[in-house]
């Protein structure tokens, strides 16, 4: 049933320690955040072969990995590494801010107003 150098979605996320567990990778997979090869996958027992690429979203950050062999336990990393060539992109510097997320400079008192100014404009609509 299994093809040669073929393996479940889930135990090739476990194997290759992108999640702590395999119950972790599966629900991972279900909830839409694995992609092969440009393609959601639906299920953990979904098959990756060497070739593929997965696109794997995690809280804080994207992996982009090339699978190179399937595995057969979950070993150190060093093993783990062996499965996969890693194609993210390089993280952003934490100094360092994208261009789009500066924010706006404004003049003081432009903004919202303050508790005082909200209260003086009560009060003169109350003298009206």
């Amino acid at each position: 049933m299994v093809g040669e150098g073929r393996q479940r979605i889930d135990k090739w996320l476990f194997f290759s320690r992108a999640v702590k567990s395999r119950s972790l990778a599966a629900k991972l997979v279900v909830a839409g955040r694995v992609r092969i090869n440009r393609d959601k996958a639906a299920q953990a027992s979904d098959l990756v072969k060497p070739g593929d690429v997965l696109t794997i979203t995690l809280d804080r950050r994207i992996l982009v990995w090339k699978v190179l062999g399937s595995g057969t336990r979950r070993g150190p990393a060093e093993e783990a590494r062996l499965l996969y060539e890693d194609m993210s992109p390089p993280p952003t510097p934490k100094g360092e801010a994208i261009p789009d997320a500066i924010p706006a400079l404004r003049e003081a008192g432009s903004g919202r107003p303050t508790k005082r100014e909200r209260r003086q404009t009560d009060r003169l609509l109350d003298e009206d």
